[in-house]
């Protein structure tokens, strides 16, 4: 460690407290907290986390929907040299156990408010032994009681700069999700540059509306927190509390996707809120009447490529002016090539994987030795998805070199579902496949090849995924065959897109390999 030329998550807040001492650093849950405030909170908390067993190293779990606490655990694991965990309250209480008996975090904070009870459950299926935090509890033990029994001060430890603060789940390639560990380093170089191209400024307001276990939401949050921006998180998807904090807060920006653009609109019809703070880039006549046109590079050009082990974006089509590729131009932190599976560069034009390397790519998978192998071989991050590189240089990302279904902003794995179903014990094999949708993007469909002699129906077996796995996972429709179509041994999905009505794959491709 260099102290002189370092610089850690955790340093941000320490000089965003000197700096701004005025302005809004969160605001959340009825609370709005300074910077100096923040900090006062932060340091308490990470002296009770310390003082309950988190060391340097050590990860602390976040089960819990989004909260201006959310940012004090993760600045507290930031500052005490830990990994901050936030897990996915929307999964199934099985899925929820695996991750926590995976990523064996050292404490968990947890909430019971709306999914306690799933919360419980999944306590049960982890190891036993680890300290739980109820976040909205009441009396001893309690977060706001172990806030107020804490000490004050700032410890100020040597933390690496290149530790991993941040240990996000990735969906799972081969149906078993991994934890993405993510440096400050990382951290703080994606949100500069995705600073950059949002034109962020310490007078900005920015919402989190969507789930922060998702790459999608934390990288702005950090990019705004980045620069000194007032963060104002809401615990879910709520059109009508969205409203309310955009037009309490002046929220000048927010992640919002599809769906949630015509919840708000419906939520503020003939006016109820004032929403014009907001600066958006593009949606209906209806919804651009609430908010004020965008001018940012990011809202004249949204998007590109990015995944969670890169720590956010890839490309970025804001970038580089026009563009021949779909999803614009590298980040200026990184470098890209397209690579054959021996690991050699192809000539623009030709499909290969997206090889990345650079300060924000992902020090590796939690305890995943040989897919770390595997994916950092070369000195490279091997996405694992398919692209190519323009005759002018851009990028285009063209598919997952799996397959891989989309519904909304969430990403889901088919042969995550194809297992749940094969649990079934009248199901001899299945396949499934991703049909448009016009609200989602992609809706899941389950071809079902029954054992014989027994019988299912499709509502059956849609309530069997549902017990087990997140709900957007579950097959909304399900269609019966007497057998499955092959490619020599593997099923052609192809196939079963043409007769099913299959499309709508991330990445324009039309098709599902």
């Amino acid at each position: 460690m260099d102290p002189l030329h370092d610089l850690t998550v955790g340093d941000l807040l320490r000089e965003h407290r000197r700096n701004l001492p005025d302005r809004l650093a969160v605001a959340g849950d009825g609370r709005r907290l300074t910077f100096p405030e923040l900090d006062a909170r932060v340091n308490r908390l990470a002296h009770a986390l310390r003082d309950r067993g988190l060391a340097p190293g050590q990860r602390l779990a976040w089960l819990a929907q989004n909260s201006f606490r959310y940012l004090e655990a993760l600045l507290a694991a930031a500052k005490l040299g830990a990994s901050f965990c936030p897990l996915n309250w929307r999964q199934s209480p099985d899925e929820l156990g695996f991750a926590l008996a995976d990523a064996a975090p050292a404490l968990v904070l947890w909430q019971e408010e709306e999914i306690g009870g799933a919360v419980r459950r999944a306590r049960e299926r982890s190891a036993a032994g680890v300290p739980w935090v109820q976040l909205d509890g009441e009396g001893p033990g309690a977060y706001e009681a172990l806030l107020a029994a804490a000490a004050t001060g700032d410890f100020e430890l040597a933390v690496d700069p290149e530790a991993p603060l941040l240990h996000m789940y990735t969906a799972g390639f081969g149906g078993r999700p991994s934890g993405a560990l993510l440096s400050h380093r990382a951290i703080l170089a994606q949100s500069l540059v995705l600073a950059h191209v949002c034109q962020v400024s310490c007078e900005d307001v920015y919402l989190s509306a969507g789930p922060l276990f998702h790459m999608g939401n934390f990288m702005f949050l950090m990019a705004y927190f980045l620069y000194g921006a007032g963060n104002v998180l809401v615990r879910r998807n709520d059109a009508h509390e969205i409203c309310r904090a955009i037009e309490a807060e002046r929220c000048t920006a927010a992640y919002l996707v599809g769906p949630q653009l015509q919840q708000i609109a419906e939520a503020n019809q003939g006016g109820r809120y004032d929403l014009s703070s907001l600066r958006a880039s593009r949606g209906s006549p209806e919804w651009m009447k609430m908010v004020s046109p965008g001018e940012s590079p990011w809202l004249r050009d949204p998007g590109g490529y990015g995944q969670t082990e890169t720590m956010g974006m890839v490309t970025y089509s804001a970038l580089g002016g026009a563009h021949l590729g779909a999803h614009g131009r590298p980040s200026p932190l990184l470098q890209v090539r397209i690579v054959d599976e021996e690991g050699r560069e192809l000539p623009p034009g030709e499909v290969g994987e997206i090889a990345v390397r650079g300060p924000t790519v992902m020090n590796g998978y939690f305890a995943r030795p040989e897919e770390n192998a595997l994916r950092q071989r070369g000195g490279w991050h091997h996405t694992k998805d398919l692209g190519r590189r323009e005759a002018d240089g851009s990028i285009s990302f063209v598919g997952p070199k799996l397959r891989m279904l989309k519904s909304a902003a969430e990403n889901i794995y088919p042969v995550e579902v194809e297992r749940c179903l094969e649990s079934h014990p009248a199901v001899a094999e299945c396949a499934v496949i991703g049909v448009p949708d016009p609200t989602w993007v992609q809706s899941v469909k389950a071809i079902v090849r029954l054992a014989p002699g027994r019988s299912a129906s499709a509502a059956e077996l849609i309530e069997h995924c549902r017990a087990r796995i997140a709900s957007y996972k579950k097959p909304r429709s399900v269609e019966f065959v007497d057998a499955l179509p092959r490619r020599g041994f593997a099923i052609d999905y192809d196939a079963l897109d043409a007769r099913f009505g299959g499309g709508g794959y991330p990445g324009g491709s039309t098709r599902s390999t």
